[in-house]
């Protein structure tokens, strides 16, 4: 089945909060002397006080017969850089256009731009040429790259980064440990603190892990811009599991925002999900609500992002709230190389 979704922009705004600049994470785990599984993980269960682990505890805090699903793309190195400017490429379309984000290079990394004009070339390292078409969002162009794209990202991209991170890190740094299939702008962050040892020990604890495909875009809207179209791939094995695993009682928890967009794209009207593949404008809100997913590892996410109004139909808003305070004052780190956070519904949601 192919699938696409509009839901239109979100109707609740996503809660909001100040976050210092010292809770920002500027570099990996690994360069603060931890592994990369050994993050702080938060835990939220309903209405119980905040929990405090490390993601190295994940098999404790889930049960033999629940489901762990993961988005198995992996990063590219999206970003060129030029003089004055970068191009960040986020999105392969069907007819070979990508859909590129223009911004201007600071002394710490880069900031939105507005310029550019439809029918402008751009000259690009390697004697290639970006030829911008028309824009797709206030924010991203839809252009057109004179080679393949990808192969042209390997010889001469870098991966995204914005200026909490203040230098380069190499792409695979940026690769989680399930990383099978090119095509994201950036990291599905929330599969990184996963190591090979941690995803033996829940498979020893009697979890099952299984598959998707969610290829996602640049993360850099603009306040209140909700998600736009991403390409994404249910397999019919992933969706198979999903239902057992529900007929059966246990939790589905999807490892990244990323596997809750696609699952709740793959979902029917009664929580059955079914293979599905295509493009997704799915926006899961406390008012759309869950039908697949009763768990979510995720990192912690920036004031008003709309990924908070996805996280408040899984927790509620009470208990996210509650979650986030205590993150903020014990310290836990923000954005890709940050702390985790993995919140339990208990049962099954529905709209």
């Amino acid at each position: 089945m192919t699938t696409t979704l509009g839901d239109g922009p979100p109707a609740e705004p996503a809660f909001d909060f100040v976050l210092p600049p010292a809770l920002a994470a500027h570099e990996p785990p690994e360069a603060r002397g931890l592994a990369r599984d050994a993050v702080r993980l938060l835990v939220s269960r309903g209405g119980r006080a905040p929990e405090h682990h490390r993601f190295t505890d994940l098999p404790d805090l889930l049960a033999p017969g629940d489901l762990v699903v993961v988005n198995n793309s992996a990063t590219l190195p999206a970003a060129i850089r030029l003089d004055r400017l970068a191009v960040h490429f986020s999105t392969a379309r069907d007819d070979g256009t990508w859909l590129v984000e223009l911004r201007r290079r600071t002394s710490s990394a880069s900031e939105p731009y507005g310029g550019g004009e439809p029918g402008e070339w751009l000259p690009l390292p390697g004697r290639a040429t970006l030829r911008l078409i028309e824009r797709e969002t206030p924010r991203l162009w839809r252009a057109h790259l004179d080679r393949d794209v990808e192969a042209y990202l390997a010889a001469y991209g870098v991966p995204i980064r914005y200026g909490y991170v203040p230098r380069d890190w190499p792409i695979e740094t940026y690769q989680t440990v399930f990383a099978a299939v090119p095509g994201s702008a950036e990291m599905p962050s929330a599969g990184r603190p996963f190591s090979a040892g941690l995803v033996t020990a829940l498979v020893a604890r009697g979890v099952q892990l299984a598959p998707i495909t969610l290829h996602t875009g640049v993360a850099s809207p603009e306040k209140d811009e909700p998600p736009y179209a991403e390409r994404y791939a249910v397999p019919a094995a992933t969706a198979r599991l999903v239902n057992l695993t529900r007929r059966n009682g246990g939790q589905v928890v999807a490892a990244g925002t990323t596997v809750v967009r696609a699952l709740e794209t793959a979902a029917g009207g009664d929580g059955l999900v079914s293979a599905s593949a295509g493009w997704t404008r799915h926006v899961v809100t406390p008012r759309t609500g869950v039908r697949a997913v009763t768990g979510l590892i995720t990192g912690l996410h920036e004031p008003r992002s709309s990924h908070l109004m996805m996280l408040t139909a899984i927790a509620g808003a009470g208990p996210l709230a509650r979650a986030y305070e205590e993150a903020l004052r014990e310290g836990y780190l923000w954005h890709e190389f940050g702390d985790t956070h993995l919140i339990l519904a208990g049962t099954p949601l529905s709209p």
